[in-house]
């Protein structure tokens, strides 16, 4: 019997790549996006690959729109096993004077606040089936701060503070909570923290080979498929050439 995962952010990078990889490996998905052709299209290369798949378009910020997405879910939709918080973004790279608060509110309001939401409206039916596993996509900035990263590394501390909570809170429920933590890997990331700028997103890859969203979703894959009694409480993972975020070697 198949299981069923529920993956947000799933219209490009990290999230697009984790969908695939769950359909190929006997899931069938509900997929989420705020790009309705995107999520469109990723759903039908889904389809493709042999999964079952139901297509949720809405913006995690909204947290009206979430507990709608989530109260509409009925039948086999409601047994969610996984659930792959991955939608999230940085925006800028100011120095903390200089940044933008509308940055802010929307690296917090996505990274955080739409992890939380939907959480909170997948838990009640992961607890009533007494089982499910929760992967919070972090990041190692989750871990240390650099410089300019202000605001987006406070959300992936936080990402990986609520990780742990949960972890503790869901004990008696049988349910799983992991975070996979990832360092530099070439995605829209870069095009969307430097708002579009094309050649500042690939200048952040120059001299070095950055991981790719395929990697990061073997990693996920892998957390979810340990045995019932195994729970990953963290896996991070960098490109070889960097060490942290601060030691790295470039050609």
């Amino acid at each position: 019997m198949k299981k069923i995962a529920y993956v947000t952010g799933a219209t490009a990078g990290f999230g697009e790549a984790i969908a695939y990889l769950l359909a190929e490996n006997n899931y069938d998905l509900v997929l989420t996006g705020r790009r309705a052709e995107k999520l469109v299209e990723v759903a039908t290369k889904c389809k493709r690959l042999g999964a079952e798949v139901l297509e949720q378009t809405y913006d995690i910020q909204e947290r009206a729109s979430v507990e709608k997405a989530v109260s509409a879910l009925d039948g086999k939709w409601k047994n969610i096993d996984l659930l792959v918080n991955n939608a999230g973004l940085a925006v800028g790279l100011d120095p903390f004077q200089d940044a933008f608060v509308e940055d802010w509110e929307r690296m917090i309001d996505t990274n955080v606040k739409g992890l939380l939401y939907l959480s909170k409206a997948i838990v009640p039916l992961m607890i009533e089936n007494q089982k499910g596993h929760i992967i919070n996509i972090a990041s190692t900035a989750g871990s240390q701060v650099y410089a300019r990263g202000n605001v987006y590394c406070a959300t992936k501390h936080a990402v990986k503070a609520l990780t742990r909570a949960m972890r503790i809170d869901l004990l008696p429920h049988k349910i799983r909570v992991s975070s996979v933590s990832p360092g530099a890997a070439e995605t829209e990331f870069s095009v969307v923290r430097f708002k579009g700028d094309i050649e500042k997103a690939k200048a952040a890859y120059v001299g070095y080979d950055p991981m790719v969203a395929q990697d990061i979703a073997e990693c996920v894959l892998f957390v979810a498929s340990r045995p019932a009694h195994v729970c990953i409480n963290d896996l991070e993972l960098t490109p070889t050439a960097q060490a942290d975020s601060f030691n790295w070697f470039k050609e």
